[in-house]
């Protein structure tokens, strides 16, 4: 398991926001884990994006050009 950035925290809010009543731990800690994986895999296409672009800084047109590639 990799180490947590999202805050459990923020899952309960994200999921009631969505229409949840109630949020159990483990679904709090499912989600974390399927966005931080799915954050980690868009950043790492905008790094490559940046990079082309002879940048080190990555630029929202770089998160949203990876985006429509995944």
């Amino acid at each position: 398991m990799m180490e947590k950035i999202l805050s459990y925290n923020a899952m309960d809010k994200l999921m009631r926001k969505a229409g949840a009543i109630r949020v159990g731990d483990d679904a709090k800690e499912v989600l974390a884990e399927v966005l931080e994986r799915k954050a980690l895999e868009i950043s790492a296409v905008a790094k490559r994006m940046a990079e082309h672009a002879g940048r080190r800084t990555i630029t929202r047109r770089d998160i949203e050009m990876a985006l429509n590639n995944l």
